[in-house]
């Protein structure tokens, strides 16, 4: 069977793809298919390694609340891309599809298969499509994260969707980062950031895309449980540690889901039921986000994550 490539690519359907891409909502597995898809790989005599592309296990220490697998848990399959970042650093799409893109070349180079594995919808679309980033204005942006820092994400996001709402609700009215970023596309182009997202995407190289759901009655609960074990694990000492490296200083990393909830209670800002109740809510709508945005990759194969037979038929599409 030859596996699908990502939308409209032109590409030779007879050719066997470069890369694979397992994309799906937080909680839906895409880890453990990714490894799963490395051992089909392996057992039929071809070498993989994996990229990642959940934008917060770039960041050194964040690992409790990103459900970072330990070395011992990744089968001996080299990872890329994780633990780039320090926690005051500031995550960059741009900058990261530039090194991800270098670490598919050199995968690709050592005759393996890229598999390129995570959540977040920008990240990896900024690597297996075509994509061109809209330009960049720093006295925009400072102005407007003054802005932020003074009205907050709230007054924001009421601009942002009155301008542009498909984008308004894509990103939340959490996510001061990227408000600022789309209210700066608007001011620059004035275009719409979503006018800037391509709809039919052309893929860097040929692509095979796995994209892993399940039904939310079930995918909710599980989520909720998710959040209760990073409690239950440590998240808010994980915090403690990271605040000696500078995580209040941190742009990104401190307004992570669970993170900034974890320190607010760390702070005494919040009680630990109210910080698991919101960090609850907020990684749910996160989840609805990241639903709606892969469906925008018509092609993928897609597998539900309690259905053995469906994830292995997705390993056999994927590969074959």
């Amino acid at each position: 069977m030859t596996a699908p490539f990502g939308p409209s690519s032109g590409a030779d359907p007879a050719r066997r793809p470069e890369v694979i891409a397992v994309v799906g909502a937080t909680g839906t597995g895409k880890s453990d298919l990714s490894l799963d898809l490395a051992d089909a790989l392996a057992a039929s005599g071809r070498s993989a390694e994996i990229v990642n592309a959940d934008a917060m296990q770039l960041y050194r220490g964040m690992d409790i609340g990103t459900a970072k697998l330990h070395v011992a848990e990744r089968r001996g399959v080299p990872h890329h891309l994780l633990d780039v970042l320090e926690v005051t650093d500031e995550a960059s799409v741009a900058a990261y599809q530039r090194h991800t893109r270098a670490a598919v070349d050199g995968i690709l180079e050592r005759g393996a298969v890229p598999i390129v594995v995570g959540g977040s919808g920008l990240y990896v679309s900024s690597v297996i499509f075509d994509f061109q980033f809209p330009a960049r204005d720093d006295a925009v942006r400072a102005r407007l994260e003054n802005e932020l820092d003074e009205a907050g994400p709230r007054a924001l996001y009421d601009r942002l969707k009155a301008i542009d709402p498909a984008a308004a609700a894509s990103i939340g009215q959490f996510n001061g980062r990227r408000i600022v970023r789309a209210l700066e596309v608007v001011e620059i182009t004035g275009t719409p950031v979503t006018g800037s997202l391509p709809e039919a995407p052309v893929p860097w190289r040929p692509t095979a895309i796995v994209r892993l759901g399940m039904e939310r009655s079930e995918l909710v609960p599980r989520l909720d449980a998710r959040v209760q074990r990073m409690w239950a694990d440590g998240l808010v000492g994980e915090v403690e540690a990271l605040l000696d490296e500078g995580l209040r200083d941190g742009t990104t990393a401190a307004r992570a889901i669970g993170y900034a909830q974890a320190l607010a209670e760390f702070d005494g800002r919040m009680s630990r039921a109210d910080a698991i109740a919101e960090a609850q809510a907020l990684t749910r709508r996160y989840a609805r986000r990241q639903v709606s945005w892969f469906k925008r990759y018509p092609g993928a194969i897609d597998a539900d994550s309690l259905d053995a037979d469906s994830v292995q038929a997705a390993i056999r599409a994927a590969i074959d």
